[in-house]
């Protein structure tokens, strides 16, 4: 759909392989849209695919993007559409090949290209580096952080550790390039998630490379929608407010982008879920790292954004500004880690918190120590509380969840030898797994000008016409990130020292969580405006340690980050380190930090009784 007063690209947003391919299809046929967008990728299914894929085992690209194409290639060609798809993985050049043979096949009208570039692998590989200085991770420069005991776990080895695969996050300036010379359909690799969508905009409204503000704002967009039904109602904190019919099948996403760079969030009218300010405050939210949001092409200032509703499921964003980009961009690293496992064991009722000591004690005393100190983890997590007079077993039944990492499979299967040591020796019914090899997750920052990065046009059977695409004109180097607390007013202060009462978090704020690598981020909100100055002020960096530390989740390695966006009524924090190597290799029950957000929502805390005499907490 196309407006004339303003003249917005609308952006449809699939994300796979989670989701089935013939959502492209409902995209492109629901409703008028411009461009289908698709986010396939997360840093895992890329490591899982790439030793099968380097063994002939795996196409190399994720097949629910092959399937959505074939499905919705007619509509495609008749409603002239333009596709920008991540979901070539591993090998975008082998999938843009299937689509151009698909294409032929058909007799359709349509330029097929691929973008290369993004899989540093023989740059950087075979093996992991020896040392720090080769390639600096991530995080490398934050000097208030120490970095973990596993995150240079490959220097650990006496040998070399196999590099599985590394790709560096491309932004949109390659995928413009191809859109200006006329591809219709653009099969990308490792691309960041927002990345189509900037492209498209930045396309469609002829931008310049210098214009940061609306890049900017597309990159926000794109941030939005990547994750399809994230911003619709799917995992939104609010949901239990609503029919629950309501977010069983909830549509995607569509983002209508303006020529300042402010958008529409909206949806298909005739899908479920719902787009609110509260959907879209959650999807924003969502895996930030503080205030400034990074891509290739441009570095976006969220401090003053603006969320407001629109209409029924449509929400305005604006308030972006953007400046330069950084001169790296992120690698995603995977290597060889070693072998891992769990072992889940069950018990019941009465003394249950004495039976986990000894069963702890027993699994410890027959693990042989020079086996202990090759262990790299051995985590004992006791998961639920027995229910006080229960009125089943079930209640009354909780587990402790062994985890166990180590480079060698032996080291692993000698926590399995111990439990069969004591098997008749203590008082839970257990599950043991056997060793399993993992990737292990190393995030590192690559230059930018390092990169090779092309757009290829497939001008036949067996010929490809390639074209560099440069690097951004300037860069803004990287600055520390904004970390602080709210300073109370007066007003602010006298309301801090009135009658309180005692509720759950999640009674008067909502929140979203996810994972960055190692590191875990959430943001808290209020619906109501008059609830601001107690939130601002109640979470802090302290109260959110406190509240960490009340269990058994804290590390003084640890660092916590805290930023505001208050005109959407919302503080975020960045918990640093405390998914331990991430991704693949966490050894945490909730490794991805999904559930983190409606975990601390859980948790009881003090609010001014007078703010709870308004109306509407929610």
């Amino acid at each position: 759909m196309v407006k004339e007063t303003d003249n917005p690209d609308e952006i449809s947003s699939l994300t796979a392989p989670g989701d089935p391919a013939y959502e492209m299809y409902r995209q492109a046929t629901l409703g008028d849209v411009d461009f289908i967008t698709g986010d396939y990728l997360a840093e895992v299914n890329m490591a899982n695919n790439a030793q099968a894929y380097q063994k002939g085992e795996h196409p190399g690209y994720e097949e629910t993007a092959w399937e959505g194409i074939k499905q919705t290639i007619e509509v495609i060609s008749a409603k002239k559409i333009k596709v920008i798809i991540n979901g070539g993985a591993l090998n975008p050049r082998g999938l843009a090949f299937k689509v151009e043979e698909l294409v032929r096949a058909k007799g359709f009208n349509l330029k097929v290209a691929f973008l290369s570039g993004d899989d540093l692998h023989s740059k950087f590989g075979p093996n992991m580096p020896t040392s720090k200085d080769e390639l600096q991770h991530l995080d490398g420069n934050n000097q208030s952080l120490n970095t973990g005991p596993l995150t240079y776990a490959f220097l650990n080895s006496s040998d070399p550790v196999p590099m599985i695969s590394a790709h560096a996050y491309l932004g949109a300036r390659g995928i413009v390039d191809g859109l200006r010379r006329g591809a219709d359909i653009i099969i990308c690799g490792r691309v960041a998630d927002a990345s189509p969508v900037i492209a498209a905009a930045w396309y469609w409204h002829s931008w310049s490379e210098t214009d940061y503000g609306r890049l900017a704002g597309a990159l926000v967009a794109g941030h939005l929608i990547e994750c399809s039904a994230y911003v619709t109602g799917g995992n939104f904190s609010g949901f239990d407010r609503y029919p629950i019919e309501r977010f069983v099948l909830p549509g995607f996403p569509l983002a209508e982008i303006d020529s300042d760079g402010s958008c529409i969030i909206t949806k298909h009218c005739n899908t479920d879920g719902m787009v609110d300010v509260d959907t879209v405050r959650s999807q924003f939210l969502y895996e930030l790292q503080g205030n400034v949001y990074l891509n290739s092409d441009v570095s976006a200032i969220l401090d003053d954004i603006v969320i407001e509703q629109a209409g029924l499921d449509r929400v305005r964003v604006s308030g972006i500004r953007g400046y330069a980009p950084p001169p790296t961009t992120k690698l995603a690293i995977f290597y060889s880690g070693g072998f891992e496992a769990q072992l889940l064991l069950n018990a019941t009722g009465y003394g249950t918190t004495a039976k986990w000591d000894l069963v702890e004690k027993q699994i410890h005393h027959f693990i042989p120590e020079e086996t202990m100190q090759k262990i790299e983890t051995l985590e004992f997590q006791r998961i639920g509380v027995p229910a006080t007079n229960p009125a089943s077993q079930r209640s009354s039944t909780t587990y402790l969840r062994v985890f166990v990492a180590a480079v060698s499979a032996q080291s692993v299967l000698s926590v399995v030898m111990a439990m069969k040591e004591i098997s008749l020796k203590h008082f839970s019914d257990q599950r043991c797994a056997m060793p399993r090899p993992f990737l292990a997750y190393y995030p590192a920052i690559v230059s930018q000008n390092l990169i090779d990065e092309r757009i290829n046009f497939i001008e036949g059977p067996e010929n490809v016409v390639s074209y560099s695409t440069g690097h951004p004109p300037k860069y803004e180097p990287l600055a520390p990130r904004d970390s602080y607390d709210h300073n109370p007013s007066p007003e602010e202060i006298v309301l801090s020292k009135t009658p309180r009462q005692r509720i759950r978090l999640g009674d008067i704020a909502q929140g979203r969580s996810g994972d960055k690598g190692a590191n875990l981020n959430f943001g808290l909100f209020v619906t109501n405006s008059q609830h601001w100055p107690w939130l601002r002020s109640y979470m802090s960096r302290e109260r959110m340690r406190e509240m960490i530390a009340a269990d058994d989740d804290w590390d003084d390695s640890f660092l916590i980050e805290r930023v505001e966006f208050p005109k959407i009524h919302a503080v975020h924090f960045v918990i640093y380190g405390i998914l331990g190597r991430g991704v693949s290799s966490s050894s945490r029950l909730d490794g991805f930090g999904k559930g983190f957000a409606d975990y601390m929502r859980d948790k009881v805390v003090e609010v001014p009784a007078e703010l709870l005499a308004l109306k509407s907490y929610l």
